[in-house]
């Protein structure tokens, strides 16, 4: 038995052991290094592993983990269907506070700062001799795997005993190491040079790279097993050199981590007299209001939607990803930016490019309140609005392989509750204190999501209600902030610890008016 794989670029026959028979698909791709992107975990929720399968002389595009390898196959593999496409992940950031040089681990070596998120991971190669940044790496977290967001993987170790391991290697093993090959290699430095690693992220991440059970946060009263700082041998997490010091850096409670407050203090969030903000919008959105001399946070259950996850065309950031979009009227056009080299051919649709999506089909008149498609606004045999298996969709143009790169109203209203989620926890935080919108001095925008927004359309469709653009202030990617800052000066861990124990967690579900406030936040424009 065999696969006869044609892929993007080349084709490949690969050869079916026995004990392969039966297994799912994307198994036996993964174990030839050709791994599907199966982002809701392998659990038939998504159509980002759907492959074209040969049968009897026709191509049919099926989901990769439904199918059962019992026979020779020929199939497709879009590009879009793989995981390895070239990212796009923000390693950059803006430090709002001033610091020492007084590294913790002495004045020679390097040491590694990480910031594991959960779907992207980036690492600075730190120079302890004068605290310079020498080399940065980035790259997905291979527990995607796995599962997109945090709850996929808690469940997993919640239903099966050997998932932990699994996610622990992924991430040590299979992300981190080969990063910080790639970095030393950059540098000129070998890894006896190193000594030691500071890594931020949020609870879940930490839990899962200490190899310690996320499970207890998986339930109310979500409990983390720990918060506070955590220091382990890069032995014991399956990293090298093993005889060095790994640091986990302080968070405040199950989802609202050490990546955010990091946040808290580069952004210098903590130190500003406020009013102010510090708004993450990831795979999780993380919020922290600072008002006089008290500080309170929250977590929204926005889900990976801003990523591409459950949306008929949608990926992650990366080459062949669209990343914005501007739509004109009278007449009507449609202008769309890919990343990648000139002429790159689109293979999906990105998260800013859903935001301007929002705001500019409101702005003209496409989209209606409720983010339904005006059909008026198109002629009868106009090819664009077409009818589709759960409702209209809308063909932005033909993509690689001449595929139809589209957006459904299925996915308008799974990104109005993602947007919803955000500005809900927003107005719950600023109700809280009985302040508006208008009375905030900053709004910090944090996280690689946040630093390729158009900021004027993320106000216009509402994911930051009531604000002015002059009112926000892109901070990129502050968890890795944080644990860069951790390597040079010796006095930032105790900050982060204390600022981890002073933030009041607002637990949303628990709150009166937030279930009002969100369904406010179900439409476009001002709610």
């Amino acid at each position: 038995m065999h696969l006869k794989i044609h892929l993007p670029e080349e084709d490949r026959t690969v050869l079916i052991d026995s004990h392969q028979i039966g297994q799912p698909l994307t198994e036996i791709l993964r174990s030839c290094n050709l791994p599907l992107n199966t982002r809701c975990g392998e659990r038939q929720l998504c159509k980002s592993c759907v492959v074209d399968v040969l049968r009897k002389g026709e191509w049919k595009s099926e989901q990769g983990c439904k199918i059962r390898v019992n026979e020779s196959l020929e199939i497709r593999i879009p590009e879009h269907a793989m995981l390895a496409y070239a990212p796009q992940i923000l390693s950059d950031y803006r430090i709002n506070v001033p610091y020492a040089y007084a590294p913790q681990l002495g004045k020679e070596g390097l040491v590694a700062a990480i910031d594991i998120g959960t779907t992207t991971v980036a690492l600075s190669l730190v120079d302890l001799s004068n605290g310079a940044v020498l080399r940065k790496a980035t790259d997905f977290n291979r527990q995607m795997h796995y599962g997109d967001d945090v709850l996929t993987r808690i469940n997993l170790c919640l239903t099966d005993p050997s998932a932990l391991e699994t996610l622990q290697k992924a991430i040590s093993q299979g992300t981190l190491a080969p990063m910080l090959e790639r970095a030393l290699s950059e540098a000129g430095a070998n890894i006896a040079s190193v000594k030691g690693f500071v890594v931020a992220g949020n609870t879940t991440m930490l839990h899962l790279f200490a190899g310690v059970n996320p499970s207890s946060m998986g339930m109310s009263p979500f409990t983390p097993s720990f918060i506070e700082t955590r220091v382990s041998t890069a032995g014991e997490l399956g990293l090298f050199p093993e005889a060095v010091s790994v640091t986990m850096l302080p968070g405040s409670a199950a989802y609202v981590g050490a990546d955010i407050t990091s946040g808290v203090l580069a952004s210098g969030l903590v130190y500003d007299d406020g009013p102010s903000l510090l708004v993450d919008v990831g795979t999780n959105g993380e919020i922290v209001l600072k008002y006089k001399d008290k500080m309170y946070g929250c977590a929204t259950a926005a889900g990976p939607a801003f990523e591409g996850s459950g949306l008929m065309c949608g990926i992650r950031a990366g080459d062949g990803a669209i990343s914005h979009i501007t739509l004109t009227n009278d007449p009507f056009r449609v202008f769309n930016e890919v990343i990648g080299p000139p002429k790159t051919k689109a293979i999906g649709i990105c998260g800013s490019a859903y935001i301007d999506f929002l705001a500019e089909g409101y702005r003209i008149g496409f989209l209606t309140t409720r983010g339904r498609f005006e059909r008026s606004f198109f002629d009868a045999d106009d090819v664009r609005l077409q009818k589709g298996e759960y409702g209209l969709e809308f063909v932005l143009e033909l993509g690689l392989g001449k595929r139809k790169i589209l957006i459904a109203e299925t996915d308008v209203s799974r990104l109005l509750q993602a947007k919803a989620a955000i500005a809900a926890g927003i107005m719950t935080l600023l109700n809280r204190i009985g302040l508006r919108s208008s009375d905030v001095k900053s709004l910090y925008l944090a996280g690689g999501f946040g630093m390729h927004l158009n900021v004027e359309n993320a106000i216009a469709c509402g994911l930051f209600p009531g604000f002015s653009p002059e009112q926000v202030q892109l901070v990129g990617n502050t968890s890795l902030a944080g644990a860069t800052l951790s390597t040079i000066d010796s006095s930032i861990l105790p900050e982060l610890a204390r600022i981890g124990k002073e933030i009041e967690i607002v637990e949303l579900n628990l709150d009166p008016d937030f279930e009002d406030t969100y369904i406010d936040q179900l439409v476009l424009g001002e709610a």
